[in-house]
């Protein structure tokens, strides 16, 4: 389980790198606004490897 909590953090970290580095006239508010969805949606994966 502590391997999965890795990968699924450093997935996170790679899309939110590649987000800045491919759109990077994008505002503050979008770069927040991915960062929260990709968060969010690491959480709900991390909630449905539980089960």
């Amino acid at each position: 389980m502590n391997n999965f909590k890795i990968i699924n953090w450093l997935a996170w970290l790679v899309l939110v790198i590649l987000w800045n580095y491919g759109y990077p006239e994008a505002s503050p508010f979008l770069d927040v606004l991915v960062a929260v969805i990709l968060s969010l949606a690491s959480i709900t994966l991390m909630k449905f490897n539980k089960k």
